[in-house]
């Protein structure tokens, strides 16, 4: 266990707690009505992301997030080089978290579809899906139709992953930046999971608040092999791969090119 680096340790630890509390705020909600509202669920997901930093922090800088490692890449000074193998960390992370709740709460997965006469990998069952992987619109534990889809564009989901990301990046860097006096120091950790609780209680209604590739990608892999085939790929197009992967990482520069160029201290 010594020869494994202590970064790899960290990315994968954190992101599979990022996974953990979040997809499992949502498979509580979800299957089971535990929480009331998109806050209750938001407010888990910023917790689980502040105390898997916490944990994680000092193994790896805990950047949990492809779209993080990435920007810090371009425009920090982490290693160009590490950037493949800290993303494969934090996707092996994610899919080991996603394997852990479908352990857990696949009895109860089971009873809401079929009381809700689901059939997993058939048309509809994004109803379902969705505690693993994220469409546009949230489905809300419902078959999307042509009138809710009509909430949510692909480009306008597109966009809406950009901006919450480049917000996620802005804080992340100024709150991390030793130059800035008014950084909240030990809440650091905190005041990034408060950060991701106010972007998905605004932004998870539409996207389901994506903001990290990882997050997303891997579940949605492991949904596909546990039985929803080719749905978690087919209900957004081509959304999966832009909205969720390509906007996240372009938000994620953009959040740190605004910080480099008008926050820097």
């Amino acid at each position: 266990m010594q020869k494994i680096p202590k970064w790899f340790i960290g990315e994968f630890f954190g992101t599979f707690l990022l996974v953990f509390f979040g997809c499992g705020s949502i498979c509580a909600a979800v299957l089971t009505g535990a929480q009331v509202g998109v806050f209750q669920v938001a407010i888990v997901w910023g917790l689980g992301i502040a105390t898997a930093i916490y944990l994680t922090g000092a193994l790896s800088g805990a950047h949990l997030n492809p779209a993080v490692t990435v920007s810090l890449a371009a425009w920090s000074h982490f290693p160009r080089g590490r950037v493949v193998a800290y993303v494969a960390a934090q996707m092996f992370g994610a899919f080991v978290g996603a394997a852990v709740l479908y352990f857990i709460f696949g009895d109860a997965l089971t009873v809401f579809e079929k009381v809700n006469h689901i059939v997993r990998g058939q048309p509809g069952s994004e109803a379902s899906a969705m505690v693993f992987g994220e469409f546009f619109p949230n489905p809300g534990g419902h078959p999307l139709t042509e009138e809710t889809r009509a909430r949510m564009s692909s480009w306008r989901a597109f966009g809406t992953e950009v901006i919450g990301t480049a917000i996620l990046l802005l804080v992340i860097f100024c709150t991390t930046d030793e130059r800035n006096v008014a950084r909240p120091q030990v809440l650091t950790a905190a005041t990034i999971g408060l950060t991701v609780t106010l972007l998905i209680s605004l932004l998870g209604p539409l996207t389901m608040a994506c903001f990290n590739p990882a997050r997303d990608l891997s579940p949605r892999l492991f949904s596909s092999l546990a039985g929803w085939g080719a749905v978690p790929f087919a209900v957004n197009g081509w959304g999966w791969l832009t909205v969720y992967i390509l906007a996240p990482l372009a938000g994620g520069l953009l959040g740190g090119g605004i910080y480099r160029f008008f926050f820097r201290y």
